[in-house]
């Protein structure tokens, strides 16, 4: 049994949402179902007075949500691959691979990385999402910090929510770019599509740094770097500048092709199954030392394939994914 206390503002974008829903937002450690069953106990306060997962929050309200975290029910321990480039006592580094969904949900009830982690480490029961900070869509690969213990947890998720921790990615985009800069967008939901995001007035602040690595005839190679970590963030927005992730069957559209491509390259380039998106790097403060720490994983193969058919080799290809390499701090 562990203790969990949070106290927060509503926030504009979240006004006029029922409780339990703009909770989920805002503090998506916890799932939603979890947020209703702690409203209905009692455990949330909305301007100092019970409230209902339905009551619908205003802009400016004050939250204040005290509860206790039994080990979570219902993620199997299961053995899942994943690579670790991490561990003490206090956190994980995980190297997800593409293709594995974060948290079991619907149409991914098992076989996620929680249950893998369920497995490795039993004791993350007792943390919300099973010590896991952050998430990673299904097709992006690359690194994930986890908890192992709960005051490790709430030194993190306060890091994270102060912009503390760093990280970066490499993609490959569509289109070429002329220079790098930064995408500051507001992202909400998608108008009419539930499943995406969109660039939206009355979304909550995202910003977006990124800069160019190397050019192609049609296509750019990029490092991307967050200061927020709103849900498809770096996808949303390099659409929305019109260099969309290489692959991205939502944001992306078809591949583009180069004019005088051969065979080989359009193999590569319509044979990606997925966003050429690649957590490379992740620097945040240990929770208990209070040491900077910096780690990285390399460009999965998959990416390096497409990378070495626009390079024209392996060779090139290599010393591209090596140009500029995150040392994050």
């Amino acid at each position: 049994m562990t203790s969990i206390a949070h106290k927060l503002s509503i926030p504009p974008d979240q006004a006029g949402r029922r409780l339990d829903q703009a909770l989920a937002e805002l503090l998506p450690a916890y799932s939603r179902s979890r947020i209703k069953e702690w409203i209905l106990d009692g455990c949330v306060l909305l301007d100092g007075a019970a409230a209902e997962p339905r009551s619908r929050v205003a802009a400016g309200q004050q939250v204040e949500l005290a509860a206790t975290v039994a080990a979570r029910e219902g993620v199997a321990a299961q053995e899942v691959a994943f690579g670790v480039v991490h561990e003490d006592e206090a956190v994980l580094v995980v190297d997800k691979p593409a293709g594995l969904v974060v948290h079991p949900g619907a149409g991914n009830p098992d076989a996620t990385l929680e249950n893998g982690l369920r497995h490795r480490m039993p004791g993350l029961a007792a943390l919300p999402r099973s010590g896991l900070l952050h998430r990673l869509d299904k097709d992006t690969s690359g690194l994930v910090l986890v908890a192992k213990t709960l005051p490790a947890h709430t030194q993190l998720v306060r890091d994270l929510q102060e912009r503390r921790i760093t990280r970066e990615y490499r993609a490959i985009a569509n289109g070429v770019m002329t220079a790098g800069g930064t995408v500051d967008a507001p992202i909400g939901r998608h108008p009419t599509q539930r499943l995406r995001r969109a660039v939206s007035e009355g979304g909550r602040p995202a910003l977006t740094h990124y800069r160019v690595l190397a050019r192609f005839p049609a296509h750019t190679f990029v490092a991307v770097r967050l200061e927020t970590g709103r849900t498809h963030q770096i996808r949303v927005h390099m659409a929305h500048i019109g260099f969309p992730i290489l692959g991205d069957p939502a944001y992306g559209g078809r591949p583009r092709i180069p004019a005088g491509a051969d065979e080989a390259l359009m193999a590569v380039l319509r044979g990606l199954r997925r966003q050429a998106l690649h957590a490379a790097a992740i620097g945040f403060r240990h929770p208990v030392s209070g040491e900077r720490l910096g780690f990285s994983s390399a460009l999965p193969q998959d990416l390096l394939a497409v990378l070495a058919a626009l390079a024209g080799s392996t060779a090139a290809a290599q010393r591209l994914a090596a140009l500029g390499w995150p040392q994050p701090h």
